[in-house]
């Protein structure tokens, strides 16, 4: 069964996509090395916060985290951590928000320095 959104609705679901789209630019921006995964996660839920939005992975299925952060060879999902970023890494940004019950998600890979 398809159930059709309302245009309100509609609406709810493109704010929580602009929320995701403008943190995770923001996160985005932040990757450096030397930064930590970790460090990428508190901005990532502080910039979620500040748009009024919950961060969509904080919690579900106990997953401990706002980001999820996949270096190198890790696939998908990887949890952040104290682990440093160093030139040549590359970086998977996986990022979602809630916003009136709709939900916002999407992902990123960064080269981390030159």
């Amino acid at each position: 069964m398809i159930i059709l959104k309302t245009p309100a609705e509609i609406e709810v679901m493109a704010a929580a996509s602009r929320v995701v789209a403008e943190a995770l630019e923001i996160v985005k921006e932040a990757v450096r090395s030397g930064i930590s995964t970790d460090e990428l996660d508190l901005i990532a839920e502080n910039e979620i916060r500040a748009r009024g939005a919950i961060p969509a992975f904080k919690g579900y299925r106990n997953y401990p985290k706002t980001l999820c952060a996949s270096i190198n060879e890790q696939v998908v999902h990887g949890i952040p951590s104290k682990r440093k970023l160093k030139d040549g890494d590359i970086i998977g940004l996986d990022l979602g928000a809630i916003v009136g019950g709709f939900y916002g998600d999407s992902a990123v890979t960064v080269a981390v320095g030159r």
